[in-house]
């Protein structure tokens, strides 16, 4: 991502307008750990020691785009992608629509809110704005893109229409690219941008020391050939559809004993997140002051064999807990199902150990569950 601002950055340069500085992204958004990346990215928690030597003049930030936690009481999904879309379009004004380089989001976001997306329409609105103005729309899809959210290799070009199906003019690519095989990233461009570039300089103002290694890029080409080989982009859209029912069987049926603490379940493909309610006044007594819920529940599932991601912060930077799992394109049912009973065995001895259930009711988290598993 710190190619991608910098190339987009670039690109008005090359064709006579300098004068375009500003980026806006969203808030709970990630998109690097350099300086440019993370002030571009919008979590508190990450930014907070860097805050003081981060710029805050060419990065600005809107609101994040999940309709079931930010919408008003009442407001529709039509209504509710009207609102953001009016506030993109007056950042523009507030900023000087010509000073504008470009809009910035993840298709679904990932590590600050635990695989969220914009209801149907918003990507479409921003993109009307971003032509209005002469801005340009960049995708962040180094987590969800590269066939993570399944049928496609990018999630903008997905079935479930992340981004209405609208394109980017700039897209980073990374983590599926490579497969953790190699370590690589990569910045896509359409043709508009690479004609600026031609037209101007013809080359791009930017490189790493490691940019283009050989076994980096033999690593993601051996990759891509087993996903292309394998049909593993169809493979993963239907573990999509098996893992969601397993996981709302597992985790939201009226039997299930995690039920009182999920407050949802999204995602697609091999891409989901499990944001957990609890509240408030437990989260901040002395049991999670040192590590935060999904935290121990990551902790505890690795002692389990399971892998997952837990991470806290993604309502506001300090409240939401959340899990998020990414298993492989070619995972089978049956490792699915014990996915989800290892998942389900987490999260219950980790609200055993805080007796968290004792204040709920019908109490259905108990150690004897728990032994049984």
């Amino acid at each position: 991502m710190e190619a991608v601002i910098k190339l987009a950055r670039q690109y008005f340069w090359e064709i006579s307008q300098p004068e375009r500085r500003y980026f806006i992204a969203r808030k709970q958004s990630y998109h690097g750990n350099c300086l440019g990346t993370l002030a571009l990215s919008h979590h508190p928690g990450r930014r907070a020691p860097y805050e003081a030597i981060l710029n805050h003049d060419v990065f600005h930030h809107v609101s994040p785009a999940y309709y079931k936690r930010y919408a008003r009481e009442g407001e529709s999904e039509e209504e509710y992608v009207q609102r953001l879309a009016d506030e993109v379009d007056a950042k523009f004004q507030e900023l000087g629509p010509g000073n504008v380089i470009g809009f910035v989001a993840e298709p679904v976001v990932g590590a600050t809110q635990g695989v969220t997306y914009a209801p149907k329409g918003y990507f479409a609105a921003i993109n009307k704005i971003c032509k209005k103005y002469g801005a340009l729309l960049i995708y962040d899809e180094v987590m969800c893109g590269m066939g993570r959210m399944g049928s496609t290799y990018h999630a903008w070009q997905n079935p479930n229409s992340y981004t209405d199906g609208i394109p980017p003019d700039i897209q980073a690519v990374a983590k599926g690219l490579g497969g953790g095989y190699g370590s690589i990233g990569a910045v896509l461009l359409n043709r508009q941008i690479a004609d600026g570039l031609r037209q101007g300089s013809n080359y791009l103002q930017h490189g790493h020391t490691y940019q283009a290694h050989p076994l980096a890029a033999a690593a993601s080409v051996a990759v891509q050939n087993v996903i292309k080989a394998d049909n593993l982009l169809e493979s993963a859209e239907k573990v999509g559809v098996y893992l969601e029912k397993r996981l709302h069987e597992s985790l939201t049926s009226l039997d299930a004993p995690c039920a009182p603490y999920i407050y949802d379940i999204r995602g697609g493909g091999c891409f989901w997140g499990i944001e957990l309610q609890i509240p408030d006044s437990i989260l901040e007594g002395q049991y999670f002051k040192k590590e935060r819920l999904a935290g121990r529940v990551q902790a505890r599932a690795m002692e389990n064999g399971l892998v997952l991601m837990g991470m806290s912060g993604g309502v506001d930077g300090k409240k939401g807990e959340f899990l998020m799992l990414s298993p492989a394109y070619n995972i089978t049912e049956t490792e699915m199902d014990e996915l989800t009973r290892r998942l389900v065995k987490s999260i219950m001895e980790v609200l055993a150990d805080s007796k968290i259930q004792n204040l709920f009711k019908d109490d259905r988290v108990s150690m004897k569950g728990i032994k049984e598993m």
